[in-house]
């Protein structure tokens, strides 16, 4: 069985599970940390070992183009390229098709673009996506989809509805014909659907008659409100099935994460721990602090006094801002580590608070500790 229930929470939709995947099982709800291509920015495989992160996310359209499905196959495939045991999903590389490259152009049958390496022709079908995730081997196995932009007036977004739902049924397909389920791979389906509601149950509803593994909820974090961001999240939960895994792709914020998981979804994924790293901010439970502001040039304190991470056990703010600063690369792993380590800890936070049956309650008071504002929203 892919996903095992556990335990709901009996106050909210929070509830606690199992994946389980050729390389091993996963407690949800889990943060998947971002290897693009192949790896977390300035961090090891080892340095994700350390954390006890249980799994990582890599994006086809990045490992396509580099280092290439001939040197991929060779090395015999993603777990073994990047020494990584543990499981992997891979998204599609749609989105990177669309968004990072001069030319693209949309049809029924795919996505023609020019690379944004080396300006070559590329296109991808859905067929060829699952091809690509077959020589990756990942364990977690996304469709291409077309996410619609924000804003979107609904006749682009009921195009962009329908070209997700016959892609994800070729995939599906595809993913049958080529064995992919004899390999240990699961195919998830991607609710798309914009900021309109009725179009968002249609979507949910025409991908879960024709059945997939695990369903996401994509067309988030595009540039909406987060209140219109939620208000899709309400829309499409009731429509999933209870027995299967449910991804809200691209989430997010700390306290998007807990309000989430108090919805009823179990995974997630962002950049935000390692790019808001890089940048100077690190993550603590009383909320974001910049430690790179003038304030903490003589804080010698650790970054997060509640926290046992390697980086906070050994250095202080005062140091870790200096590195930040003179822009040594020291200092930019100092933060992507600490930040990435919170994220993994609050999922196990959540997972005991589930287990507990205390969800509401963490739920509460992470959300009043952390300064968010959607703690009006419970």
């Amino acid at each position: 069985m892919f996903f095992n229930l556990i335990n709901k929470d009996p106050h909210t939709s929070a509830r606690r599970a199992t994946v389980r995947t050729k390389h091993g099982d996963v407690p949800s709800p889990f943060f998947m940390p971002v290897a693009t291509t192949a790896t977390v920015k300035t961090l090891s495989s080892l340095d994700l070992h350390d954390m006890a992160s249980p799994i990582v996310l890599s994006n086809t359209y990045h490992l396509y183009l580099r280092p290439g499905l001939e040197i991929m196959e060779q090395a015999g495939g993603l777990h073994k390229f990047m020494n990584w045991p543990k499981p992997i999903l891979t998204d599609s590389g749609g989105y990177q098709a669309f968004s990072l490259t001069k030319f693209c152009k949309i049809t029924d049958e795919g996505v023609k673009f020019r690379s944004h390496i080396d300006g070559s022709m590329h296109f991808f079908t859905p067929e060829k996506v699952m091809d690509i995730q077959k020589v990756l081997g990942s364990d977690m196995v996304m469709p291409l989809d077309e996410c619609s932009p924000y804003p979107c007036d609904r006749r682009q977004a009921i195009r962009g509805l329908k070209r997700t739902t016959v892609w994800a049924k070729r995939c599906k397909d595809h993913f049958y014909k080529e064995g992919m389920h004899h390999k240990g791979q699961r195919l998830f389906a991607i609710v798309q659907g914009a900021t309109y509601q009725d179009l968002r149950h249609q979507s949910a509803r025409e991908l879960c008659d024709i059945g997939f593994d695990a369903y996401a909820i994509g067309g988030v974090s595009v540039g909406e409100t987060v209140k219109e961001m939620f208000e899709a999240l309400s829309w499409v939960v009731p429509f999933l099935p209870e027995d299967k895994p449910r991804y809200f792709m691209g989430i997010g914020l700390p306290d998007q994460i807990v309000r989430a998981v108090g919805m009823g979804l179990d995974m997630f994924d962002t950049c935000v721990p390692t790019r808001y790293g890089r940048h100077g901010s690190a993550f603590t439970g009383k909320g974001k602090l910049i430690i790179r502001n003038n304030e903490f040039a003589r804080d010698f304190r650790p970054i997060d006094e509640n926290c046992d991470c390697l980086v906070c056990k050994n250095h202080t703010r005062a140091y870790v801002r200096h590195l930040l600063n003179l822009n040594e690369i020291t200092g930019v792993r100092l933060m992507s580590y600490h930040n990435l380590y919170f994220y993994v800890k609050l999922m196990e936070k959540i997972r005991l608070a589930i287990e507990a049956n205390q969800y509401a309650r963490f739920q509460k008071q992470f959300l009043s500790d952390y300064g968010s504002e959607l703690l009006s929203t419970l």
